[in-house]
């Protein structure tokens, strides 16, 4: 994976927290797909579905008959964005703003939803921060905390209050990383995280597996987001997703259906798994 790197310009990359905000658009639906009522009537809670792949997502399972409960930290013009889509197509959507770094809150979420529902068919455990740093040297601990405290705390966190509240059948997709598999020599800690979030998946999918909840997970590779533009400057982010065999960087639309697939059941005998729509990328994993 060809390394981005950093310049003086990454001050003021740094500041977007907006789809509104990239020069590139992300592409988060597909005005022409045809749903197939692949998820009529089950319930999903989705983090981080306020924009990007999340929102993407959200708004994917909500046209494939989900109602679906988007959890997003900041970015709410994004979020409400993710909601007027989704009620644009006659679906159902709530949103619900908090900070999952905090254990109470990711409790919260899952006790709201459960309140609203009465049950919780799909989690997409999806939300995640980064920090860029030129060596280890430069990491510094409170974001090492920070970063562990979003992708993998939380991640546990919300999972351990969902799963009393999942049917049979049930279904959590984790999202995990291409850096997983290839490292990424200025993003240590995240990769660190992407790579605790394979084995997480592959170890909680064998523990539910007697409860009839598949656990899997997807690996994106470079996809126009917000957090991937927020961490490297200008001039990298022109070529983003430039290395892929594909030579582009992805869109959040063409990440979607791996949750949707996942999430359905088309992937009924699939648990532990990791699905990769990363542009051709083979990582063997």
């Amino acid at each position: 994976m060809k390394q981005q790197t950093a310049s003086p310009e990454k001050e003021q990359q740094a500041s977007i927290t907006s789809e509104n905000q990239m020069e590139h658009q992300p592409v988060v639906d597909d005005p022409s797909h045809k749903p197939g009522e692949k998820l009529k009537d089950k319930i999903a809670l989705i983090t981080g579905g306020g924009s990007g792949i999340g929102k993407a997502v959200a708004i994917l399972f909500a046209k494939e008959g989900a109602k679906v409960v988007v959890n997003y930290n900041s970015g709410e013009e994004d979020a409400k964005d993710t909601e007027a889509i989704i009620k644009k197509y006659g679906g159902e959507v709530v949103l619900m703003q908090g900070d999952i770094s905090k254990e109470e809150v990711c409790t919260e979420l899952v006790e709201k939803t459960v309140q609203r529902y009465g049950r919780l068919d799909i989690l997409v455990n999806n939300a995640g921060t980064q920090h860029h740093t030129e060596s280890i040297e430069d990491i510094k601990t409170e974001d090492l905390i920070r970063t562990f405290q979003v992708n993998v705390f939380a991640m546990i966190w919300i999972t351990r209050s969902a799963v009393p509240h999942m049917p049979k059948g049930g279904s959590i997709i984790n999202t995990t990383s291409v850096t997983a598999y290839q490292g990424h020599g200025q993003l240590l800690d995240y990769s660190a995280t992407k790579g605790a979030i394979v084995a997480f998946t592959r170890s909680l999918s064998a523990s539910l597996a007697g409860k009839e909840i598949r656990v899997n997970g997807v690996a994106p590779g470079p996809i126009w987001t917000p957090l991937a533009m927020s961490s490297f400057d200008k001039e990298s982010n022109k070529h983003h997703g430039e290395d892929t065999p594909l030579q582009r960087a992805g869109e959040p639309v063409e990440v979607a259906p791996s949750y949707l697939f996942l999430a359905s059941k088309d992937a009924s005998y699939m648990t532990g798994q990791v699905l990769h729509p990363n542009g051709g990328s083979i990582i063997n994993g």
